[in-house]
Parts: C-alpha cells; sequence; structure tokens
C-alpha cells in the first residue's frame, strides 16, 4: 500500500493563504516596508546664497524680502522675454498678497524649527526598517546627517582662491568635528 504525503497539500495551503497577503498594498505600509518620504515636486527654488564680504551679518526680519531674489513679475517677464532692464521693484502685487493672505503666509508660526525637527524625527521612526524595530539590529551610533563648515577657516580659503586667482571649490573646504 502506497503512502502519500502531506507535503504538497501544504505547500497549496501556504501559498493560497499567502496569495491574499501579498496582493494587499497596506500590509507593506502597516508592517513598515515602504519608506514615507516627503513629495519631491513641493520644492520652492531659491537664489543661490552667497558668501558675504565680512562674517558680521544683520539680524533677519521675518517677513523682510531675501535681498538677492528678484520679484515673481521681473521672474515672470524673464522667463518669457528674456532679459528684462528694469528696475527692480520686490512689492507685491494686490492679487499675490490677498492670496497670501488666504494660505496664511503671514500668520507663520514662531516655533518652526522645533515642528521641523519634530516631524524629521516621525518620519526616521518611520523609515526603520521591520528588522531593526522588532530584532534590535544595527543599534550602533547613528552617523551625523549634516557636516558643519568653519566659517572663518572657509573664508580664509576663498579669500587665499580669489588672490591666487583659482576658483571658489579649488581646495578642501575646512570642517568643524563634533
Amino acid at each position: 500500500m502506497k503512502k502519500y504525503s502531506n507535503k504538497p497539500c501544504l505547500y497549496m495551503l501556504i501559498g493560497a493563504l499567502s496569495l491574499p497577503l501579498t496582493s494587499c498594498g497596506g500590509i507593506k505600509d502597516s508592517l513598515g516596508l515602504e519608506k514615507d518620504s516627503p513629495d519631491e515636486f513641493a520644492v520652492i527654488t531659491r537664489a543661490p546664497l552667497e558668501m558675504p564680504d565680512t562674517l558680521t551679518l544683520p539680524p533677519p526680519v521675518p517677513g523682510m524680502p531675501r535681498p538677492q531674489e528678484k520679484s515673481t513679475i521681473i521672474s515672470a517677464k524673464e522667463a518669457i522675454i528674456g532679459h528684462v532692464n528694469v528696475e527692480e521693484n520686490n512689492d507685491v502685487s494686490t492679487i499675490e498678497s490677498a492670496l497670501l493672505k488666504k494660505a496664511g503666509a503671514n500668520s507663520t508660526s514662531s516655533d518652526i524649527r522645533a515642528i521641523i525637527d519634530k516631524e524629521t524625527k516621525e518620519i526616521n521612526q518611520r523609515n526603520i526598517p521591520v528588522t531593526k524595530k522588532i530584532l534590535k539590529l544595527g543599534g550602533g551610533k547613528p552617523k551625523p546627517q549634516a557636516v558643519i563648515v568653519d566659517a572663518k577657516k572657509e573664508l580664509e580659503r576663498i579669500k587665499k582662491n580669489k588672490e591666487a586667482g583659482k576658483t571658489i571649490i579649488d581646495g578642501k573646504t575646512p570642517y568643524i568635528k563634533e
């Protein structure tokens, strides 16, 4: 008499039960297998930063326009016509100010930095792989996300490059070691 094995039935049962699990997108999200990344299209373009002649900067004034940025009207004219030789006027049009008022741009929060830090920490916590969450693997010291440039030494390096006729990117940027 032949003896039948239950292994093929077991494999078919496991396959039939796992099929609905793999087809659900919510399962991956609830297990933490999908990363939650910021919207790449929500980026605002800004004028490039400029190195001042001295390191003594005036304190920032909330609501004051950036001196290196052009008004939206001038930027639009340049995009359509090309180079515009008009005295730059940073005044906001009435329509633009009404739109900003409706969007709540004038009522900015004073603790915005703390809010951004909190949201970034939450995103970093959500993006931890499941194995690290469950098994506590990789509990080493986290790598710093940014380096701090030594401003005085960087200014000296840039001045030396200008005197020598070199570009601003020649040489190594001095960093503050933590």
